[in-house]
Parts: structure tokens; C-alpha cells; sequence
């Protein structure tokens, strides 16, 4: 009897084929369309994650107490190289950078703006978050007097590659002091606050102009997978400030939620969609086909064998829109982790709010089965209306109706 029923669905579900087909291409058109949607702001999202934790804070940042509040060269890591090397035995750290921080003024002959110099080794950089890939133009060197400039701060102060600048801070002596440098490149890392205020300069050179000695630094950033890693680091190093990525860029969090609630919203757009057009379909069936049923329901068939063909109805439609949805979104995603979008028209802008000129979307086995299910749902929920109106029906007077 069910392959029966079942057989009757499939035929009875494409009695109207023209019907039918306008909603599977509702269906498929409006989840390729999502999925595609979904997959570029999380791309757009996880980069940005991915940039700042290559540039700036790797997965977790050690400071010294106060420092991050304070921001004066005095609250230093004293003891840098011994946790350099403790950290580089410790299987669960991929890689480490050192970097030594200084705010102060960066001037030309024409425009001035306030500045931070980060002192880097290119070489442990390039390990820790491959650092060339941030070049937009000009060399990677720094050298005694060299400089790598923000894409922001070099727009701002309108600096080209072999332009001088001077830059200007209170040392560890609580003097004032400059060094000329030259900008060897300008560096672009899709985070705003580095690219709106960093000058990167050799950390020796840092180091001699601020007059502290090789063992101290600011920061120490962490690239691990480990999800205990800064536990053991807080318990081990309690006179210090171990801080995870997200207690250092909350906004990013703020990112990621906002991506949820969109994906809900979303999601929740595409079943109303598949709700109503399955709906409408499956109401007018019924009611083109409500003496069938009646004789169906006279001859003896019960009423839950007609309301499992109906609902089997509803679903081969969702289904198959689902499979044509399914594959135009991944083929459409695929496409845009690999080539990504181009937004170079809107580049400033999207700079601006630390975004790339070009979009690359992810790919989640997530996107699909969370989707799968929405439509299966909106499928099933559909039909509610249409089997109310053959539960209520006389079956003697809807035998007498002529088609």
C-alpha cells in the first residue's frame, strides 16, 4: 500500500508540471541565492579574523600589567627571551612573534599625524602570520633606517615609497627623540587601526632609539591551536597580562553574532518563501482533485494514507528544489572561494572598515544541512491548510462535484 502511495505523490506532484516547476525554481533560485550570500559574509568575516590575528595579536597576546592601559614603554616584558624559548618548546605554539611598541608623531615636511612605530623581525613575522602577503607596494626591508607605512597613514600623509618622514617619542628616559626614516614599502593588513597609525621598523633600530635593552618588548604573540595553551600561560606567568583574541578585539565576537542573527533571518525568509509557494501549489491541487479524495476516502482509504501522499507530495517539491538549490550554491560558492568577488569600484570604502577589494566566501557542510532542514520543515508545515480542508470534507458531496 505505501509504495502505492508513494507513487501516486510523485505522479500527483507533477499533475501540473508548469506549477510545479515555477516553484522548484522559486525554491532552488532563493536558497542558490542565500547560500552564496551566507558564504561571502562569513568569508568576509573569518578573514578579517584571520588578517588580524596574522598582523596584530595571533591567538593569544602576552603584555605586561598595565601596559595595554597605560601604553608607555616602561610597562615592558622584562624577560622576553626566556619565554621566547619556553613558548618555542611547547608543542602546542605553531609560531611567536616579538614586537616592541612606541607611540608618538610621524612628520613630513608638510603634514604630521599622530603614529605608533612597531618594532618587527620581518624573518619571525613572515613565520608568524607571512607577513609579504600585507606588501601593496614597494619592498619588504627595513634595514637601519627603513620603513614599512600603513596603507591609511600613507594615504593620509600623502608619503610614496622613498619618502622621509620623521618620527618622534619619549624614550625610556623620559626623553624626546626623532629618527629619520625612509619608507621602503606600504603595508596593507585589513586591520584599521594598524593600517590608520603603524610605521614598522627594524626592532634594533627600535630598541636603540627608545634605549632599552634586548631582553625587553611589549608584546608577545601567540599562533596555537590549543584551547588550554592560555590557561597554562595565565597560571605560569600570573604577573602578566595573557589575553585571547577575542578579549582583545570583542568587536570581532560582535561580528560573529551579527552573522548569526542574519543567518536566521535569512533562513527564516527562505521557508516562508518555500511555505507559501509550496502552499499555494499544493492548495490548488487539492482543490482541482477534491472529488478524487472523496471517492478516496468513500472506498474505504483512511485518512492518515491521504495525508502521507499529500505531505510525500509537498516533499518530493522541496526535495528536488533543495537538490537544483543545493548544487547551484555550491557550485557558486565554490566559485567564490576561488576567484572571489571584485569590489576594487568600492575599495576605499570597504578599506576603510578594514574589508578586502576582493570577497572570498567559505564553504560549511552547515549552510546545507541547516538549509535541508528548513526546507523540509516548510514542506511539511505547508500542507497543514490543504489537509484541514480534506479532513472537514463531506465525501458524499465531494463525489458529487464535477471537474
Amino acid at each position: 500500500m505505501y509504495s502505492l502511495i508513494i507513487k501516486l505523490a510523485y505522479k500527483n506532484a507533477f499533475l501540473r508540471l508548469s506549477r510545479t516547476l515555477l516553484v522548484i525554481i522559486m525554491i532552488a533560485v532563493s536558497m542558490g541565492m542565500m547560500l552564496s550570500i551566507q558564504g561571502l559574509y562569513d568569508g568576509m568575516t573569518l578573514s578579517m579574523i584571520e588578517k588580524t590575528k596574522r598582523s596584530d595579536s595571533g591567538e593569544i597576546s602576552v603584555y605586561a600589567k598595565g601596559y595595554r592601559l597605560s601604553k608607555s614603554i616602561l610597562d615592558n616584558i622584562k624577560d622576553s627571551k626566556a619565554i621566547e624559548e619556553r613558548l618555542k618548546s611547547d608543542k602546542r605554539v605553531n609560531a611567536v612573534a616579538l614586537r616592541l611598541k612606541a607611540d608618538g608623531l610621524c612628520a613630513t615636511a608638510r603634514k604630521s599625524s599622530f603614529a605608533t612605530a612597531i618594532g618587527v623581525d620581518l624573518n619571525a613575522e613572515e613565520k608568524f602570520g607571512k607577513f609579504s602577503e600585507f606588501l601593496k607596494s614597494g619592498e619588504l626591508k627595513l634595514g637601519k633606517h627603513g620603513a614599512l607605512v600603513g596603507s591609511e597613514l600613507a594615504k593620509k600623509m600623502k608619503l610614496k615609497i622613498g619618502s622621509k618622514v620623521i618620527f618622534s617619542a619619549q624614550d625610556s628616559h623620559g626623553e624626546i627623540n626623532a629618527m629619520a626614516l625612509k619608507v621602503q614599502g606600504v603595508i596593507q593588513t585589513n586591520n584599521i587601526t594598524l593600517d590608520a597609525s603603524t610605521v614598522f621598523v627594524d626592532v634594533k633600530t627600535l630598541r636603540n632609539f627608545l634605549g632599552v635593552s634586548e631582553n625587553e618588548i611589549t608584546q608577545i604573540a601567540i599562533r596555537t591551536d590549543s584551547l588550554t595553551l592560555q590557561e597554562t600561560l595565565q597560571k605560569e606567568y600570573a604577573a602578566l597580562e595573557v589575553k585571547s583574541f577575542l578579549e582583545l578585539y570583542p568587536m570581532m565576537q560582535q561580528m560573529q553574532d551579527v552573522m548569526i542573527i542574519f543567518n536566521s533571518i535569512t533562513f527564516f525568509i527562505v521557508m516562508i518563501v518555500v511555505f507559501i509557494g509550496i502552499m499555494g501549489v499544493m492548495y490548488v491541487s487539492i482543490l482541482d482533485r477534491i472529488r478524487e479524495f472523496g471517492v478516496m476516502k468513500s472506498v474505504g482509504m483512511s485518512y492518515s494514507l491521504i495525508r502521507a501522499q499529500i505531505i510525500l507530495e509537498a516533499l518530493f517539491v522541496g526535495l528536488i528544489g533543495y537538490a537544483i538549490g543545493a548544487t547551484f550554491g555550491f557550485l557558486a560558492l565554490y566559485y567564490l572561494k576561488i576567484y572571489g568577488l571584485d569590489m576594487s569600484a568600492f575599495a576605499d570604502g570597504l578599506e576603510s572598515f578594514g574589508y578586502s577589494s576582493v570577497m572570498y566566501a567559505t564553504i560549511k557542510t552547515s549552510y546545507f544541512s541547516s538549509t535541508f532542514l528548513a526546507i523540509m520543515s516548510s514542506s511539511i508545515l505547508s500542507v497543514a491548510l490543504p489537509l484541514r480542508k480534506i479532513k472537514t470534507m463531506n465525501s458524499i458531496e465531494a463525489t458529487k462535484v464535477n471537474i
